[in-house]
C-alpha cells in the first residue's frame, strides 16, 4: 500500500486546486481535502491497484463537496446569515490572496451553476481529457463539453472578456 500512499501524496496540490474550483475559497479548499483525505484512507481497500487514482480521489472530493453543501444548506436554516456578523471583525484573506487575476477567476466560478464549476475544475484547472472528467461526473462526455462550452463562455462574460 506504499504505492497508495505515495500517490495520495502526490495528488494532493491538484485535489486542492480541484476542491478550491468547487468550494470558491482557499479555507474552504483544504477543510474539504482532508476530508476526502480521510475517506479515502477508511476507504483504501475500495480502489483497486492498477486503475486510476486521481480519477478514484476526484469522485470523493466531489461527493463530500456534495455533502458539505447539503449541510450548509440545512445549517443556513438555524444559523444567521454571515452578513451579520460582517461588523465583528475585518477578514483579511482577500488581501492575502497570492493573484489578482486567480481571484477574479474563481470568484467568478462561484456564479457558476455546480456542474459548470465541476467541468470547469476538472477540465481547464486540473488539465484532465474530456473522458476522464466526464467519468468522474458520471456523465457522457457531450454533456460535459456542453457543460464545459457554458461554463466558459459564462466565465468570459463574469471576469469582462465576453
Amino acid at each position: 500500500m506504499q504505492a497508495f500512499e505515495e500517490g495520495l501524496i502526490a495528488l494532493l496540490p491538484r485535489l486542492r486546486r480541484f476542491a478550491h474550483g468547487l468550494s470558491g475559497n482557499a479555507a474552504d479548499a483544504d477543510d474539504l481535502v482532508q476530508v476526502a483525505i480521510e475517506r479515502a484512507l477508511r476507504a483504501r481497500g475500495q480502489w483497486q491497484a492498477g486503475t486510476r487514482l486521481d480519477s478514484w480521489l476526484y469522485r470523493i472530493v466531489r461527493n463530500a463537496w456534495i455533502d458539505t453543501a447539503r449541510a450548509r444548506g440545512r445549517q443556513a436554516k438555524l444559523i444567521l446569515p454571515e452578513e451579520a456578523g460582517e461588523r465583528a471583525g475585518h477578514d483579511p484573506r482577500p488581501q492575502i490572496e497570492a493573484s489578482l487575476d486567480l481571484s477574479v477567476v474563481m470568484k467568478a466560478m462561484e456564479h457558476l451553476p455546480d456542474e459548470q464549476r465541476e467541468a470547469v475544475a476538472l477540465v481547464l484547472i486540473e488539465g484532465l481529457a474530456y473522458r476522464e472528467a466526464a467519468e468522474i461526473l458520471g456523465v457522457p462526455p457531450g454533456t460535459l463539453a456542453s457543460r464545459l462550452a457554458r461554463g466558459r463562455a459564462a466565465l468570459l462574460t463574469l471576469v469582462g472578456e465576453g
